[in-house]
Order: C-alpha cells, then sequence, then structure tokens
C-alpha cells in the first residue's frame, strides 16, 4: 500500500488493509469566521494537514489510516458572523454516530476524532462514548493541542486568553497557507479586564456559555500582531511529535485489567 487514506482504496482493499489493531482518524475542523486575517477555514486546514502529516509520519507503524476530514460542526459561538457554517449539536452528534456505523462494518475497531475545534470537544467525548456503547469501537477525542479554554496553554501575552485566532493559530497558518493570511489585519483582541477573576475565566474551575462577540466586534480572542511562520512551524512540528505518542497509546490502549 501506498496511501493511508482510506478513500483512495477500493472496498475489497479497505477490507483488506484493515484489521482489528488499525486506527482509523477522522479529523474533526470548522468552518467559522477567525477575525479579519484568517480564512474562515482555519481549524479545518489545521486538522486535516496535522493529521496528514502525524500519519504520513507514524502510519506504517502504528497502522494509523486517515479519513476526509469532516468540516462543518459545532460553530453556532460564532453564528453571528458571515463566513460561519455550522451545525446543531443534535445534527453533528447524528453525523458522528453514523460515520461510526459505518466504520464498524468495516474490521478496524479503533476511532479517534482528531479535533481541531474547541468548540467541538464537549459534544465529541459525549458521542466517543455513545458510539462505543452502540458498536463496541474503542473510540477517542484528540487535540493537536489542547485549547487554552480546556486547560492548555497560551502565549503569556495573552494572559490565558488565546482561544481564538491569536497567536497560535495565525502562526500555525502563516506555516502552513501563508497566502490566505493578511497580516495588515492582525490585531491585539485580549478581554485584559477577565484576568482578574480568579475562577470564572478561561480554562478556570467555571466555565462560561460565549459568543465570540462578547469580546470585540473583531471576532478575535488573542493576539495575533507577533504571529510569525517561523513559530508556525514549531507548533506544527511539536504537534506532529505529540500525535505520535498520543496515537501510539491508542494503538494499544485496553481499558481491562491484564489477565491473571
Amino acid at each position: 500500500m501506498t496511501t493511508r487514506l482510506l478513500t483512495d482504496l477500493s472496498a475489497p482493499a479497505l477490507t483488506a488493509a484493515l484489521g482489528p489493531d488499525s486506527v482509523v482518524v477522522l479529523p474533526v475542523g470548522a468552518v467559522e469566521q477567525h477575525g479579519p486575517h484568517l480564512p474562515v477555514a482555519t481549524d479545518l486546514i489545521t486538522a486535516q494537514s496535522i493529521a496528514e502529516r502525524a500519519v504520513a509520519q507514524f502510519g506504517e507503524e502504528l497502522d494509523l489510516w486517515l479519513l476526509p476530514p469532516l468540516a462543518y460542526t459545532k460553530s453556532n459561538e460564532h453564528a453571528w458572523s458571515a463566513g460561519t457554517f455550522w451545525l446543531s449539536a443534535a445534527t453533528l452528534t447524528a453525523v458522528l454516530h453514523d460515520l461510526g456505523r459505518s466504520l464498524a462494518r468495516t474490521p478496524a475497531r479503533r476511532l479517534v476524532f482528531l479535533n481541531g475545534h474547541g468548540g467541538n470537544s464537549a459534544l465529541l467525548q459525549v458521542a466517543a462514548r455513545d458510539i462505543r456503547l452502540e458498536t463496541g469501537l474503542r473510540t477517542f477525542t484528540v487535540h493537536p493541542r489542547p485549547p487554552a479554554d480546556q486547560g492548555g496553554q497560551s502565549p503569556a501575552g495573552e494572559l490565558g486568553m488565546g482561544v481564538h485566532g491569536g497567536m497560535d493559530e495565525t502562526s500555525l497558518m502563516l506555516h502552513l497557507r501563508p497566502e490566505l493570511v493578511d497580516m495588515s489585519q492582525a490585531a491585539r483582541w485580549v478581554p485584559e479586564h477577565l484576568d482578574a477573576y480568579r475562577h470564572v475565566r478561561f480554562g478556570g474551575s467555571v466555565s462560561f456559555g460565549w459568543s465570540s462577540d462578547d469580546f470585540g466586534p473583531s471576532g478575535v480572542i488573542g493576539d495575533a500582531s507577533g504571529a510569525t511562520a517561523e513559530y508556525g512551524a514549531q507548533r506544527a512540528a511539536g504537534m506532529v511529535t505529540y500525535l505520535g505518542e498520543a496515537l501510539a497509546e491508542v494503538a494499544r490502549f485496553d481499558p481491562r485489567p491484564p489477565a491473571a
């Protein structure tokens, strides 16, 4: 086999290639506003690009296989803006369940949602559990990097609030698709007044519902002004390295106690 993309194979070839230890990776992106400087496909491009790199690097070793990305997902925190194309929670859940049922008809028994959009995280975790119970597949939700509002890090100047269109995402896009980035429109939009809150904050012990225009008219929550392609390349390489480690554990994960 020269490809790790399942849709390049015929149905019989796909059935022959997959086995119970195969890991099927579904990149999950989003199409949503990312401020005036980034394309609406930022999360989709990131999820797909990093998934492709990880599968290319570790696919043979770990028996990884790639599905085409899921573009339209749960993005209604950006629904106020043109350019956001989103699915309801019920619709996305139904789509994920149908895809899980479809994969369960193959010999593969492991499904990974590689999530590029933080707004999908909770829903993907619920869907992963339900698909596990319904189909018997072992299901996993992985982020190329944990979002800042879910325990991940953002550059110090963003005060832990670089959750959308800031330094990291802009740098990644300067590395992955620089022709789509308009740095003349990149600016700092950090809601610094929220730094006074100890518990109710991004990544705090008390979460809160939000729309991206709650924090300002640009739809950005972060500081894109200092983004560079070099930093983006470092971040991308770190994501691929992390995914290699995470997917190696996914490939051998078994929650059952060892036999005595």
